[in-house]
């Protein structure tokens, strides 16, 4: 099996990240099972050698679990599975809807677990090298007005991901978790970013009125390049180029707005810790 190619399941593969990972492994050699709620929103990946099948993450793991039997019986083994699916939910709390609640949580969440439930079965039967990667955010690290909702899938993510990992290292199977900063995909067009029904006028002048307004000037002006952003996720997965000779690391803070998003957490939390802890530490029985 060393000497067959590496074969990756993706979903999402449509745009964005899931679609230039698809593309970055397809220029390697390597063998792609891509899919999106619509096999012909991938066309232009199997006129590139991917293999494509319709999968919406939210269907019923019943259905997923169909979905994966034969994206493995393709091939006889499944390396990577790539959990790209996901996006923003933009409103304050107050405004969301329970049902918009739900959906995000449905695609950002469940879709992601469901997609490992019914995959590592064909991971776990797999020899060699093989990893599970599933998308964060730099909105993994913190919070902010008008997209609390996106923060708290995220957040789950990572949580997440740093238990399977736990779970699975005994198995051979490495799992990380990608937490990019602005990328230009388009993860932010108005077809992808999914507002609030109910909008409050209260906010408008708040935070997150002007979250709203970012968003949307930020919108196809985000600093980091997808394209380069995902040779180098392709050779941390598969642990070559640039990432020869290193593990696959617990996370992946990609881009150059990443790191200090993270640091900045780290500071302020050290800082809570050191004012407060004097006073919320002295609870143990005497």
């Amino acid at each position: 099996m060393s000497s067959n190619p590496p074969v990756w399941f993706i979903t999402a593969a449509s745009s964005g990240f899931g679609k230039y990972i698809a593309l970055e492994a397809l220029s390697r050699g390597h063998k792609v099972i891509a899919s999106a709620r619509s096999a012909s929103r991938i066309a232009d990946l199997k006129g590139k050698g991917a293999d494509v099948v319709t999968l919406d993450v939210t269907s019923p793991l019943a259905e997923i679990e169909k979905v994966a039997k034969e994206a493995n019986d393709k091939y006889g083994y499944i390396n990577h599975l790539v959990n790209a699916a996901g996006y923003i939910l933009v409103g304050a709390v107050e405004e969301t809807s329970p049902k918009e609640d739900f959906d995000t949580f449905a695609t950002n969440v469940f879709g992601m677990l469901n997609v490992c439930k019914a995959f590592l079965p064909y991971l776990r039967a797999t020899p060699g090298h093989r990893t599970i990667a599933n998308f964060g955010s730099i909105g993994s690290w913190q919070g902010g007005a008008g997209y609390a909702l996106y923060n708290g899938t995220k957040w789950a993510c990572s949580g997440i991901s740093e238990g399977m990992r736990a779970e699975l290292a005994p198995l051979g199977i490495a799992v990380t978790v990608i937490e990019p900063g602005y990328f230009r995909t388009g993860f932010l067009n108005a077809g992808a970013r999914v507002v609030s029904q109910r909008r409050l006028r209260e906010y408008d002048e708040t935070a997150v009125g002007k979250v709203r307004a970012t968003l949307e000037a930020v919108d196809n002006n985000q600093p980091g390049d997808v394209v380069k952003g995902c040779k180098v996720l392709v050779d941390v997965l598969t642990m070559t180029g640039v990432a020869e000779g290193k593990e696959v690391p617990i996370r992946v803070a990609l881009g150059s707005d990443s790191p200090p998003v993270i640091r900045e957490k780290m500071r302020a939390t050290e800082e809570l810790l050191k004012e407060w802890e004097g006073i919320t530490t002295r609870t143990d029985h005497e």
